[in-house]
This record gives C-alpha cells, structure tokens and sequence, in this order.
C-alpha cells in the first residue's frame, strides 16, 4: 500500500476515487444509535461521531460505553472520533485541554474506534500524547484545520497540511470558509497540490453553499474523503449522501 494511503477496516483513503463520511451529531446515546441506524443504510464509507455534541462528554465511562455501543451498530464501517474545539467550530464542553486528551487517549484504549481528530494548531505535546496512544492501539490520526470565516493564503492552508505531515500524522484535513468563488478554486489547487506533493493522504473542503462543489468534486483533486449528510449535518455546505452518490457515480472512470 502506498505511503498516500491510509487503510481502515476494509476502506482506503487515498484520493482519487469518491469516499463519503457521514457524522452523528446526538446530544445522548439514544439520539446517536438512532443515526447511526439511519446512517449505515445510506452505506457510507466511513462515520464520524462529533463528541462535543454529546451531553455527557464529561463522563468518560459514559462517552466509552456509548462509542462501544455505536461500534456495534456500525459493523465494519470505520468510525472517526472528534472532540472538535470551539474555537474551530466546535460545540462548548465542560473540558479543559488535558481532560480532553485524557478521553481521546481512553477511547483509543477501548479500540471501538479507527481514527481520532484532533487539531494541528494544539500544543505539540498533546498532539504527541495522542498519537503515541493512537499508535499503541492501532488507531490513526487525523490532525486537522477549519477556519470558519475566510479562506486563508493558498500558502497558509498548505502550510497546515505540511504541518500535519511534519507532525507524522496518518491524514491532514483542511475545512476553510469561502468569501467567493476564487477562494473555492484555491481550496482545490492547495488539494492537488497536496495530493501530489505530501507524503500523506489530505482531506479538504470548502464550506457553505458555494464550496459545496468542493464536496461533489475534491475526490476528484485528490481529498480522501468528503463529509454527506446521512442523518443530520455537522458543518454547513454539507449535501445529502444520495445526491454525492450519484455525481460521483457519473464522475466515477468506471462509470
């Protein structure tokens, strides 16, 4: 398997082919084992649970037994854990930094889930702390950057992306704001351009209505995976699973 990609259970991110996430969003257990029932008849590729919407997310015993619960609904489909912080989009948590990573470190102990997302911009010690436990127990990690309000120089967003890879991430992503049609161009340029030149797989997208073509189309630059509605959306532009599905069937080579 090539360095560009990264295996989880029976998928592969590399870019270049249509991969859909789909995120849980339930404030408790019942809501989230509701969407994920939901969610895997749409039959994404991989899911994501947005901890930080979860209402007992200071309860670590009670975040553990819900992530076992949602990996029996799931079957084989990979599951992303994110605790996304509020200066990145996030939902407030009653959790400082260090009890964060302390239940990111647990759950990665508890193998109920594949990946972790955590942001490139956090302290290098924690983000070492996390991949040490991540890699302890055959967990790869995502580091990540969003900016909710503008798309940044195409020479900042690739400098996240070569951060990540610079920090040994398994996957850099990158979710920016666009102002405009050009910003959505470059938020595809910086795609190709990473895909080309980093030695890891990138996820990229450009948010709101505007940079939903990002969503329909960034596979096709080299995004490893683009985020669908299957049940409730988690960051605005986000479009139905059925209608990604069926562009990227036609966009598909083989189709």
């Amino acid at each position: 398997m090539s360095a560009k990609e990264v295996k989880v259970r029976n998928t592969v991110l590399a870019g270049g082919k249509p991969t859909i996430c789909s995120a849980m969003v339930g404030k408790n257990q019942s809501e989230l084992i509701e969407q994920a029932e939901t969610i895997v008849t749409k039959k994404p590729d991989v899911v994501e649970w947005r901890v930080d919407f979860f209402e007992n997310i200071a309860d670590a015993d009670a975040v553990v037994n819900t992530a076992s619960s949602i990996r029996k609904k799931l079957g084989d489909l990979p599951l992303i854990f994110t605790i996304r912080s509020i200066k990145e989009g996030g939902q407030e948590i009653p959790l400082d930094e260090s009890g964060k990573v302390e239940l990111l470190k647990k759950v990665c102990e508890t193998k109920s889930t594949d990946l972790i997302d955590y942001e490139v911009e956090n302290d290098k010690a924690d983000i070492d702390a996390i991949k040490q436990a991540a890699q302890q127990n055959d967990v790869k990690v995502i580091l990540s950057f969003h900016n909710f309000n503008e798309t940044p120089s195409e020479k900042e967003m690739l400098n996240k992306l070569e951060k990540a890879s610079a920090y040994k991430a398994d996957i850099g992503k990158l979710a920016v704001m666009p102002n405009n049609m050009s910003d959505v161009l470059s938020v595809l340029q910086i795609t190709q351009t990473a895909h080309t030149d980093l030695d890891i797989p990138v996820i990229t997208m450009s948010m709101g209505v505007d940079g939903g073509l990002t969503r329909l189309v960034g596979w096709k630059f080299g995004s490893a995976l683009t985020f669908a509605v299957g049940s409730k959306s988690s960051a605005p532009g986000q479009i139905p699973i059925e209608v990604v599905r069926q562009l990227e069937g036609y966009l598909s080579n083989d189709s």
